[in-house]
């Protein structure tokens, strides 16, 4: 039988002065394809689809459509002999506005312990739930100051995912993640609204950081400085809305890496934040004592590792929420240490910075910080020797030419995919943290191809992958509408909160359902069982919101 012919690509469009690719995939009887008006269907462009790519990451056939010649602004398809036309998709100006806008309010739906109010969620509005103002030291968090059972506020802060805890480790990486795209984009952000409630003289982006940085700010002991590695139920709750259920919460064990990934966020917060001291008088300095409180603990703790398993055998009650456990702190060590040296001059800091350089590290996830660190001392080139910032600058370009090499033979000609390693849980998440890397290897150097590598792989994020989803809900023609996002699943909405990133193919499928395709690039099943592809994460959407971001305002 003869394969279906797809046409995939960015569903919401391009740029005037950008790539503009589709791909095709089955058997065209033609090597022709046409770039028509959606009204009227006239033809303004036609081109020859670029010779049959068999995928490495799957057993299909690829075929290119380059129309980067259409430069005139206006709604398009693409029509191929023998196959059903694209999605419509826009040529012109803030193509990448929808995404940023909505990729960051979806922060907003995921606050923990406020009222959704009508004006600011739509029809996702929705009454406040786990307060967090009573919440128990778990045995395994006991302290002289704080024994077990002690009860503490924690509020605020963002539900993790798709369920309502709430964790240091990834609140980490988010965290960092955003406060970068301030750092880099600032003008963008300035003036960039996404209906929220206002902050005045605040800028919606920091505005939403701000909702979880103070829920971090309760997460540390006073006592000691030492942080504690979750807010949590025991057991995850059922797929209810927040504010249904009302087990206990807790506060569990004090870890280095969530002490050390606070530490580097407060040092951050604390620069970002001071150019806001009039509107938000003491907070970069009582982040920065935070930040060096909490180093001061993991100094004397340099290795107390978060087992969750071993805790719940030697505690109760026994916690099966998300573990977020890390046994290798090198990079937790240099994010902090990158972070404080920047912020502070200290020679402590950078010393471990110089002692931590060469460690072996690859693109961030909630585990691996390390290139965080990078990102921030490439950004203040000030603080390292000469020497040391010329070796950093020329591993992050190393990194990206590779990225930009490969891509020229995948079959979607994206950086994303260029191996089957790229489609793991959260593979969206690596595909925009690829995009990431390459914005940065722009600032460096002024080089376009970066950036066009950087649109490349949020066009996979939009559409242009094996799946044919826009992985962005409510975002594109085809988005999912079944996220494993328990508001999303009990809210009684047909349409799933908005701007939440799924986490996209992984054939490891660990959620034991049936997937129809379950080669590493397609292994996507949109069902809100499906967790290991569907659920959504506050550490994917981050590098979706710098990704997208940074693209527009490089626009």
């Amino acid at each position: 039988m003869k394969a279906v012919i797809v046409i995939l690509l960015n569903q919401l469009g391009f740029y005037i002065h950008s790539p503009k690719i589709a791909i095709v995939t089955g058997e065209p009887s033609s090597a022709v394809f046409y770039i028509v008006h959606v009204s009227g269907g006239d033809t303004v462009y036609s081109g020859t689809l670029g010779p049959a790519v068999a995928s490495s990451n799957s057993s299909l056939r690829t075929y290119e459509a380059d129309f980067t010649a259409v430069d005139k602004e206006g709604d398009y398809k693409v029509v191929v002999p023998g196959a059903e036309s694209s999605f419509a998709f826009h040529i012109g100006r803030h193509m990448a506005s929808p995404v940023v806008r909505a990729a960051l309010k979806g922060y907003y739906y995921q606050r923990s312990g406020m009222a959704l109010d009508e004006r600011y969620a739509g029809v996702w509005h929705r009454p406040a739930g786990h307060p967090d103002t009573v919440v128990l030291v778990h045995p395994s968090a006991a302290s002289e100051g704080r024994p077990a059972g002690t009860i503490i506020s924690s509020p605020g802060g963002w539900y993790d995912a798709g369920d309502y805890n709430k964790y240091i480790v990834n609140s980490g990486i988010t965290m960092g993640t955003l406060l970068s795209a301030y750092e880099d984009f600032s003008r963008l952000y300035d003036t960039l609204h996404t209906n929220i409630p206002p902050m005045s003289g605040v800028p919606d982006l920091l505005n939403e950081c701000l909702y979880n940085l103070r829920w971090m700010q309760t997460m540390q002991d006073p006592g000691d400085g030492g942080v504690y590695h979750k807010c949590t139920n025991a057991t995850f709750d059922s797929m209810v809305m927040p504010g249904v259920t009302k087990l206990p919460r807790y506060v569990v064990q004090k870890g280095t890496a969530a002490t050390l990934d606070f530490a580097a966020v407060m040092a951050q917060a604390g620069r970002v934040f001071r150019k806001f001291s009039r509107q938000l008088p003491g907070l970069a300095d009582s982040c920065l004592r935070a930040a060096q409180a909490a180093w001061g603990w993991a100094v004397l703790h340099p290795a107390v590792v978060y087992n969750q398993m071993a805790m719940n055998r030697s505690f109760s009650p026994a916690v099966t929420t998300g573990a977020y456990g890390d046994i290798d702190m090198r990079d937790e060590w240099y994010w902090a240490a990158a972070e404080l040296s920047v912020t502070t001059g200290g020679e402590a800091f950078t010393d471990t910075v110089l002692a931590r350089m060469k460690d072996p590290y690859g693109l961030p996830t909630w585990s691996s910080v390390h290139m965080l660190g990078d990102y921030t001392l490439l950004r203040h080139p000030g603080v390292l020797p000469a020497r040391e910032m010329k070796s950093l600058r020329e591993h992050l370009l190393t990194v990206s030419d590779n990225y930009l090499k490969l891509a020229q033979s995948n079959a979607f000609h994206t950086v994303m995919g260029t191996g089957a390693r790229d489609y793991v849980w959260g593979s969206n998440s690596v595909a925009a943290n690829q995009g990431v890397l390459l914005i940065n290897a722009f600032l460096l150097t002024g080089e376009r191809k970066y950036v066009d590598g950087a649109v490349g792989n949020l066009d996979y994020l939009l559409g242009r992958n094996a799946t044919g989803y826009c992985f962005v809900t409510g975002i594109g023609s085809r988005s999912p509408m079944h996220p494993h996002h328990r508001p999303s699943v009990a809210d009684g909405i047909v349409p799933p909160v908005q701007g939440l990133l799924v986490g996209g193919p992984n054939p490891g499928r660990q959620d034991r359902q049936i997937y129809a395709m379950t080669e590493p690039e397609t292994a996507y099943l949109d069902n809100d069982r499906a967790y290991a592809s569907n659920e959504i994460a506050i550490n994917w959407n981050a590098p979706l919101v710098y990704l997208a971001g940074a693209i527009e305002a490089l626009h």
